[in-house]
């Protein structure tokens, strides 16, 4: 009965140019979607990890990382528009720190490697239609770049689907804006990017086997020597670097494993109604996922050309409005998959469990704060630490979505960059909120006001 429909998005596709793999893979999404197939993944299927091997009490493994050095890449997933911080360019764009950007600083750090290592690392960013052009300009500032690159492309472009109506099934249209009836179809894409691109042959034919890959606004994601030997040596296709859970990942995705064994991964998405109290039982479930990725590239083209070019991965139905800025716009149903599922694709996968300085991820204005601040600061390979003078844990800031949420009211709000956050352990703003230069806190601080017009904390102040 969904033939027609079929039929009409196998034509939406092709007159955007999209390559017949991208159709087939989202087809057979859209199979699975039509047909009922449950996109939960139940309590009573799974159990939770035992025995995770950890980098911090493993032995030195890099010397085994650089004898493949050669054979690796650094993959970024460059995509994201930060729409969530009221963004419309890349995300990647944001100044992070030291007037930086983050895909100024990632590019900073491989050439620092290169250095360091004294061998070539290729660097490659999949883009989205969103931030191709962007990211393009970026690069030319950095010729040197290209002469790590082993003949391989610096970049690729992730695919795009169209949205569907969550009434009809059918493909959104809105006339008002055509471009709003297709989104990004979810980092899963990257397998299907990377065959379609032609960037996987190139890989494979640079004699490249190991590839690396993690998120752009993650600066803690660095070339690991210890990590790529432990990956090496275990000679496993896939491994998923986690982290400890605590109560602020409850909601995030975990890992698992079939009761019948094999490691997957499983999304808040993917997690039934009567399933979230397990869900977010972080001493149960104590590892989630990073999406700092380690892939053999032979292997993943040799069960891509066994499967028809299809990475089978689990569907995630995210339901939102077909103008994602008007609430009253239709109602539309993004099919997506995570790329970190292909953990059940391979029957020897493995985790690691690695410390948080490997995963610095930038998601919110609060986050993003605490990195313009000298709580933290770049080490001479342009990697971001914690401030060796800090004496106090990580940072905790939390400020109100009302006034600091967008990127735009973050700047208004601290026109002199971030205060001397160096001896603060939390601060917390409720209200509207603006800070002069110079402004110091220490220990636990919260500021409140509760009034209409905006608090102004004077220069030279010092909370405590």
């Amino acid at each position: 009965m969904n033939q027609p429909i079929k039929t009409t998005i196998t034509q939406l596709m092709s007159d955007e140019n999209l390559p017949q793999l991208c159709t087939d893979v989202f087809l057979s999404q859209y199979d699975k979607m039509t047909a009922g197939e449950e996109s939960t993944i139940r309590e009573d299927t799974i159990q939770p990890v035992e025995n995770i091997a950890d980098i911090e009490t493993l032995s030195d493994h890099s010397k085994q990382g650089e004898a493949v050095l050669a054979k690796s890449v650094m993959i970024k997933l460059n995509g994201g528009l930060g729409t969530s911080m009221g963004l419309e360019k890349a995300k990647s764009l944001l100044t992070a720190k030291d007037d930086l950007s983050f895909l100024e600083i990632i590019i900073q750090q491989v050439l620092s490697q290169r250095k360091s290592f004294n061998r070539a690392l290729p660097l490659v960013f999949m883009n989205s239609f969103s931030t191709e052009s962007d990211t393009q300009a970026v690069l030319k500032k950095f010729p040197k770049l290209q002469q790590g690159q082993n003949d391989v492309a610096l970049t690729f472009a992730q695919n795009k689907v169209p949205k569907i109506f969550s009434d009809s099934l059918e493909p959104a249209l809105w006339p008002k804006d055509a471009t709003k009836t297709w989104c990004p179809p979810g980092h899963g894409d990257i397998y299907t990017a990377l065959q379609t691109s032609g960037i996987l042959q190139q890989l494979l034919d640079a004699g490249i086997k190991y590839a690396f890959i993690s998120n752009a606004d993650n600066l803690g994601a660095t070339m690991d020597l210890s990590v790529l030997g432990y990956f090496a040596t275990q000679d496993a296709s896939f491994m998923m670097e986690v982290a400890d859970r605590t109560p602020a990942d409850k909601k995030g995705g975990h890992l698992a494993q079939f009761k019948q064994g094999g490691l997957l991964l499983r999304e808040s998405a993917q997690c039934h109604d009567e399933d979230v109290d397990a869900f977010q039982d972080i001493t149960k479930y104590q590892y989630f996922n990073t999406n700092n990725l380690w892939i053999r590239l032979d292997r993943l083209k040799a069960l891509m050309d066994a499967n028809n070019g299809i990475v089978d991965l689990p569907l995630i139905q995210n339901t939102k409005t077909v103008d994602p800025r008007d609430a009253t716009s239709p109602k539309v149903i993004q099919m997506e998959t995570a790329m970190g599922a292909a953990i059940s694709n391979f029957k020897d996968s493995i985790a690691l469990r690695i410390p948080k300085a490997r995963f610095t991820p930038i998601k919110t204005s609060n986050e993003l704060l605490g990195l313009w601040s000298n709580a933290f600061v770049l080490d001479d390979s342009n990697r971001v630490i914690t401030n060796p003078q800090r004496s106090e844990g990580f940072i905790i800031i939390d400020l109100d979505d009302r006034f600091y949420k967008k990127i735009d009211d973050l700047q208004a709000r601290f026109p002199e960059g971030a205060p001397d956050l160096l001896e603060c352990e939390k601060l917390i703003i409720k209200g509207d909120v603006k800070f002069e230069a110079n402004v110091k806190i220490i220990g636990d601080v919260t500021i409140s006001n509760e009034s209409d017009q905006q608090m102004i904390v004077r220069s030279g102040t010092v909370l405590s």
